[in-house]
């Protein structure tokens, strides 16, 4: 089951939320989808859901357009809250998985599943407003994920969540797509797209301003980064030939350079001013790549 989005633009009045938008998610891949505030990921995400209908354009799920009959298929993690606060935990997921199909007995079967494997079961009877941000973030997940969806969008999944459950939610994501889900992946931790996205396409302005595989991304970005610790004073680095940026830091220094061959006289003038613990060439992050075609940082 292959999701396909084919030169798709959406308008509201005069104002184009997004421009001729087109990609393909093969099954059981995580692709990253990102952008800043006012991208259109949004509004893609509701086009793929069947909530808006492209002006231009089309979205295929399996060769065919998404409609109600498809939507038991796919499951949705809104980056806003969108539980009732007075309902126990129990009744909602029950009512909300009903509403994809399942009955009441499989889908609190599932539930106790999840629970458990979010390791939160004393929740069963709680009203979602009694539960922690964090607490509640995993239930809005467990609302997405329980009917056992064929497409999965997930949208800062990891919003409110502490380091440990983190890793929880992406164990359990990573499983979903080894069973066979395709899931739209979005965030603002760079670093999270990184571990977990092959492919991604990043939004600006609703268009795409970069699109392919991650590696590919960052192999031909071409500029490197290099990072120095040392125990003496590399702030005279800055103004070095193929130097583009340059950032302090606790033990030395971090630059971003024009490119591997940036670092060598780099080395040949630092090697005999003293001790250098660290010399190493990365690739660009993420985050870097973000910034320079989007022009803005993520907090």
């Amino acid at each position: 089951m292959v999701l396909e989005i084919n030169n798709v633009s959406k308008h509201f009045g005069d104002f184009q939320a997004v421009k001729s938008l087109s990609f393909s998610i093969p099954e059981r891949e995580m692709f990253g989808f990102l952008g800043g505030n006012g991208a259109g990921k949004t509004t893609t995400f509701r086009m793929i859901l069947g909530l808006l209908k492209p002006t231009t354009g089309e979205i295929l799920w399996d060769g065919r357009k998404i409609d109600y009959s498809t939507s038991p298929l796919i499951g949705y993690l809104p980056e806003e809250r969108g539980l009732y606060p007075k309902l126990k935990v129990k009744d909602q997921i029950v009512y909300l998985a009903r509403l994809r199909g399942m009955d009441k007995a499989l889908a609190l079967k599932e539930l106790e599943y999840w629970l458990d494997r979010f390791k939160v079961p004393e929740y069963m009877n709680k009203k979602v407003e009694e539960l922690s941000k964090g607490n509640q973030q995993k239930i809005q997940v467990i609302a997405s994920i329980i009917h056992k969806p064929k497409l999965l969008i997930l949208d800062e999944p990891f919003s409110g969540l502490d380091p440990v459950n983190v890793e929880l939610l992406k164990n359990a994501i990573t499983e979903l797509k080894e069973k066979g889900t395709t899931i739209v992946f979005s965030s603002h931790r760079m670093e999270h797209v990184e571990e977990l996205c092959e492919n991604l396409c990043i939004m600006h302005k609703g268009s795409p301003v970069v699109f392919g595989a991650l590696k590919e991304i960052k192999r031909s970005f071409g500029k490197k980064n290099l990072s120095i610790h040392a125990d003496f004073d590399l702030s005279f680095l800055k103004g070095f030939p193929g130097v583009l940026k340059a950032k302090p830091t606790s033990e030395g220094i971090s630059l971003q350079i024009s490119g591997e061959e940036a670092a060598k006289p780099i080395l040949h003038d630092i090697v005999s001013k003293g001790f250098i613990r660290k010399f190493e060439i990365e690739e660009p992050s993420l985050n870097d790549i973000f910034i320079e075609k989007v022009g803005a940082a993520y907090e």
